[in-house]
């Protein structure tokens, strides 16, 4: 009985240094890739960061693949946990909106915004995963906010939000686009910004432009 209990302790004290080091791993991933983008990042930078051989980092990684999809896992389960956050604590859709802008403003402040391009070409399988959350998850988070908003006398009513929905989403990527706003000339937070407000303006009712204009006033 006493060697199980022992055994027991060492197993979970072994699990419990496990996870440390995996968080440590993770952490530092998702920090360099938003900041440099997920191609530039290697296994040994990660590794030297750390303070870590790279062979550590292979026991809890496979390949950098694994790695890279993990951190997208991450950074989805987080973003879509601060959205269902959003939505219970919002008074009303446009105060949703809002809320939803303030994040943005926040977390996009370090991101680097080829993230989405290096995604799509070097690690197509992960961002099948990003596609998933953008159409599934985004989609029904900003359907139901036009729903609402339309109930609420905030939004127009001859709006569809299906196809409003779609288009909204499509242009939240397009803020990620080098081509359109390259990076060193356009900050990804502006150009957010100014999409949000650009898209919130044009499905509003006039009691819904003097509910911005208040909210606006209150920033």
């Amino acid at each position: 009985m006493v060697e199980t209990i022992s055994t027991r302790k060492v197993s979970v004290v072994l699990w419990y240094n496990f996870q440390i080091i995996k968080t440590r791993i993770l952490s530092k991933a998702e920090e360099l890739s938003r900041k440099y983008g997920f191609r530039a990042i290697t296994m040994d930078e990660l590794a030297t960061q750390l303070g870590i051989s790279k062979k550590t980092i292979y026991q809890y990684y496979a390949d950098k693949n694994a790695l890279v999809d993990d951190v997208l896992t991450t950074i989805i389960s987080k973003s879509q946990e601060q959205c269902q956050i959003t939505s219970i604590q919002a008074t009303n859709a446009i105060d949703e909106i809002f809320l939803t802008m303030n994040y943005l403003r926040n977390d996009l402040q370090n991101l680097n915004p080829i993230v989405i391009h290096d995604l799509e070409k070097y690690f197509p399988d992960t961002f099948s995963k990003f596609q998933q959350h953008k159409n599934s998850f985004t989609y029904t988070l900003i359907y139901n906010n036009l729903v609402k908003g339309m109930s609420q006398g905030y939004y127009r009513q001859e709006i569809n939000p299906e196809i409003i929905a779609k288009f909204r989403i499509e242009t939240m990527i397009m803020g990620f686009n080098q081509t359109i706003y390259p990076s060193d000339k356009y900050s990804l937070t502006d150009v957010t910004q100014a999409i949000f407000e650009h898209f919130l303006y044009g499905i509003v009712t006039p009691k819904g432009l003097k509910l911005i204009e208040k909210y606006k006033t209150n920033i």
